[in-house]
């Protein structure tokens, strides 16, 4: 859930800062030799914001999609140009709120499911209040401390 429009950050904001990428994807399998060169800058705003003008960052606060890999805390991309299809996480806007859910489409009737077991489906429509307000295209997230901790 998201607490309030304040929440959202526009991507048309943030300044473009290239990065340095690694020349050569690493594996996650087994380990192979790496080449020890970089590729040029890599800049992260572009990869993560098609439509600059129309995507916002926001801040997830709740559990209900820690099923799909996004956890309290996290910050999401939601593309306000994107057309939200069944499938697609949204931001919604339902009696006023903004939610984060994942949207499907059954027999006509949508539904916000999210992705946590202790949520059951929400059944809406636009007489329900329901506006998708945009899509979720990004999770960004730390791996935390205890990610680091397991491999000491």
């Amino acid at each position: 859930m998201l607490t309030s429009l304040h929440d959202f950050i526009s991507a048309s904001l943030l300044t473009t800062r290239e990065l340095p990428l690694f020349g050569c994807p690493v594996p996650a399998g087994f380990p192979s030799p790496a080449d020890d060169h970089l590729d040029g800058p890599f800049d992260l705003t572009k990869h993560l914001f098609r439509h600059p003008a129309s995507t916002f960052l926001a801040r997830v606060s709740g559990d209900s999609m820690i099923g799909a890999g996004i956890h309290p805390g996290d910050l999401v991309a939601v593309d306000r140009a994107l057309e939200p299809r069944h499938g697609s996480i949204v931001v919604a806007v339902v009696e006023g709120e903004h939610t984060i859910k994942r949207l499907q489409t059954r027999a006509g009737q949508h539904w916000l499911v999210a992705e946590n077991v202790r949520y059951a489906p929400v059944a809406v429509n636009q007489e329900d209040g329901l506006f998708v307000w945009g899509v979720v295209t990004h999770v960004i997230h730390s791996l935390g401390e205890h990610a680091v901790a397991k491999i000491k």
